[in-house]
């Protein structure tokens, strides 16, 4: 039997594009995590037949943004063994889910920027497309004491995060990586440099206080680096 750490899924918010500054005012964790996840990849083509052709030729437009969908429940029965959220009422558990991933920020007036994340899996930087609240159960009086919740994030890079994420094809150029649990910062070194003694001068850069406790869902910067110049 295996005795590995069991991995929730959670939710993070971030007050910034670019997703850098962590709103820790808000965070949601799945309580029980989804038995399945669905990735949607598409890519838009120009299929338009020209005047008096039976055929077309499929011109690319571009690729779509990735979607990611989460199907789990919210309960209030207090009958499921590791439960996330016990003794909570389900509508308190709906509050805190929309106020995480639907409600307007006040500062930026749209709905907050997002990270989902589950164990080494996923780490899915995104914005909230589609929530479907299914209320399945309840009490006598008509309070809601099941949810089945049906969520769809759209992947969302801000234009500068693109422009910084083309960058990783040159290793002369300047790389960020977005820290999910387990990694370290030491293979990412070896990985973007070739060699691991970079470390320490990247941990300067970002301000770390230490290269081996990288907060999950931080973006690291790993500057270009004149090799004849670090010893």
């Amino acid at each position: 039997m295996s005795d590995a750490k069991l991995e929730k899924i959670y939710i993070l918010t971030y007050s910034d594009k670019l997703q850098q500054q962590l709103d820790k005012s808000h965070k949601f964790t799945v309580p029980v995590n989804a038995e399945t996840y669905t990735r949607s990849l598409k890519v838009d083509y120009d299929i338009r037949r020209e005047p008096g052709s039976q055929k077309t030729e499929a011109r690319f437009i571009s690729t779509i943004p990735e979607e990611l969908k989460l199907d789990f429940v919210l309960d209030g029965t207090n009958t499921i063994e590791g439960y996330g959220y016990p003794g909570m009422e389900v509508q308190a558990q709906v509050k805190l889910l929309l106020d995480t991933v639907y409600y307007m920020d006040g500062e930026t007036h749209r709905p907050r920027f997002l990270k989902v994340f589950w164990g080494k899996q996923i780490a899915f930087p995104c914005v909230m497309s589609n929530l479907d609240l299914n209320y399945v159960l309840f009490n006598a009086d008509g309070s809601p004491l099941r949810v089945k919740v049906s969520a769809t994030f759209l992947n969302y890079r801000a234009k500068e995060a693109n422009e910084r994420e083309q960058s990783k094809s040159s290793p002369d150029l300047t790389h960020y990586r977005v820290f999910k649990q387990g990694d370290r910062l030491d293979l990412f070194s070896f990985k973007i440099y070739q060699d691991p003694k970079y470390m320490l001068q990247v941990a300067r850069q970002n301000n770390l206080t230490s290269f081996r406790r990288v907060p999950v869902g931080k973006e690291i910067y790993f500057p270009p680096f004149d090799k004849s110049e670090v010893s």
